[in-house]
């Protein structure tokens, strides 16, 4: 198993900064011309995120004086559709961000291949898989991204019930939230399923306690069978939370980011599946829950054989556009927003985990000490290997589950043919 590390930010405005020089050590003088690079992100105005993009300037100032970059931070909601309109036209950006997985496959006739300036990097940093296609690597891992299910472990002692020994099954979960609700009115499951992001945790989240590690292996290899048992199961226990009411109100008019995180923080949810990026995960929790607070757990059990395992693979990580003015430029500025001392600097400050494996996270508690842990026998995460057009439709589908209006078989069949036609 591949290691792998994160940590990100989030959205606004544009910054502007020098840099210069070359990536690798063999990078000719006339690498060094003067020029300007404009990266897309969605990170680089978010205040979590300033200390980050400071050490990554400062080191690419070093290899590239007289060159000027500009950050332009776009609105996440939006991003991928502002980013596909200015592919097209011909007016996109020299270096952009890119979640992990299909966002990013769905467009590699756009993108350099990096191998050649990364190279040097692929032992330090972890998550390449994420960020490759056929054999070859289109983005820097900046951040490894999981699913944990982290749980308020006050809500635990409020009930009863021993806050270190979380439910290793379906049925314990039920019986734990059960005794909660009763005890506390919090609900089993904080939702936010406004932008269907929602299937996308449960999928990755809940699916190591459903299929065997067969059927998990071979649905990351690309032999998915969405009317397998197991399959269905994934989906049809999305469903019992919504015909049961285990999820926070209103789910499908709740947005995920930070509606949803809210809830849990507030201590209305028991449980919530989040990340380990630098949004809803550990450190943004703190603020309401002390680490000895918050509890992870790893997917509990639903299916005879199953055994759960975290889900992660590579976060976001920054691309090089294939019309880059200056390829060598912009693949040194990759390597400068994925060097030590930046990734360093953005985990301390937002507390995401880093695609770094050098960098020491034994201060950040209990649950992060846990996280990493556990990223030894992690797996990739299930939604990763579909396309962005397969998620979408799995958004949309997970809504009319929720609601009652599709029933689990058709949702499948509808998911497997958009799976099998590429999209």
């Amino acid at each position: 198993m591949k290691q792998r590390i994160l940590w990100p930010a989030v959205l606004i405005a544009g910054l502007t900064l020098a840099g210069c020089g070359s990536a690798t050590p063999s990078a000719p003088p006339a690498a060094q011309a003067k020029g300007k690079l404009v990266v897309w992100d969605w990170k680089s105005g978010e205040p979590a995120a300033a200390s980050y993009i400071e050490k990554a300037k400062a080191d690419f100032a070093k290899k590239h004086p007289d060159v000027t970059v500009e950050f332009v931070a776009q609105p996440y909601e939006q991003y991928y559709t502002l980013l596909g309109g200015a592919i097209q036209s011909g007016t996109g950006p020299d270096v952009m961000l890119f979640n992990g997985g299909g966002r990013l496959s769905d467009r590699v006739d756009s993108l350099l291949p990096l191998d050649q300036y990364v190279a040097q990097d692929k032992e330090r940093l972890a998550g390449w898989d994420a960020f490759s296609k056929d054999g070859k690597v289109y983005a820097a891992p900046v951040t490894v991204q999981g699913h944990p299910i982290y749980y308020n472990k006050a809500l635990y002692e409020k009930a009863g019930l021993d806050p270190e020994s979380p439910p290793k099954t379906w049925d314990e979960l039920l019986s734990s939230c059960a005794a909660i609700k009763k005890a506390t009115k919090a609900d089993c499951f904080a939702l936010g399923n406004k932008e269907g992001i929602g299937p996308q945790f449960w999928l990755s989240g809940m699916g190591s306690g459903v299929l065997t590690p067969e059927e998990y292996d071979q649905w990351v290899s690309g032999k998915r069978d969405w009317n397998s048992p197991g399959v269905k199961k994934v989906f049809q226990l999305w469903k019992e939370t919504g015909d049961k009411g285990l999820n926070s109100p209103g789910a499908n008019s709740t947005a995920m980011f930070n509606d949803a995180f809210g809830v849990f923080e507030a201590g209305k949810a028991a449980h919530i599946i989040g990340l380990i990026s630098d949004v809803g995960h550990w450190k943004d929790f703190s603020e309401f829950l002390t680490p000895e607070k918050l509890g992870v757990m790893k997917a509990p059990v639903a299916t005879p054989g199953a055994t759960p395992v975290l889900p992660y693979d590579g976060g976001i990580g920054y691309a090089v556009a294939k019309t880059a003015k200056d390829p060598q430029a912009a693949a040194d500025l990759v390597r400068s927003l994925t060097s030590t001392e930046a990734l360093n600097a953005f985990y301390t400050s937002a507390g995401a985990i880093a695609s770094d494996t050098t960098i020491d996270v034994s201060s950040g508690g209990p649950a992060v000490a846990g996280i990493v842990s556990d990223l030894k026998s992690g797996k990739a995460a299930l939604h990763v290997p579909l396309s962005s057009q397969t998620l979408d439709l799995m958004g949309r589908l997970s809504q009319k589950l929720l609601s009652g209006s599709v029933t689990v078989d058709d949702a499948m069949k509808q998911l497997a043919a958009s799976d099998k036609a590429g999209g």
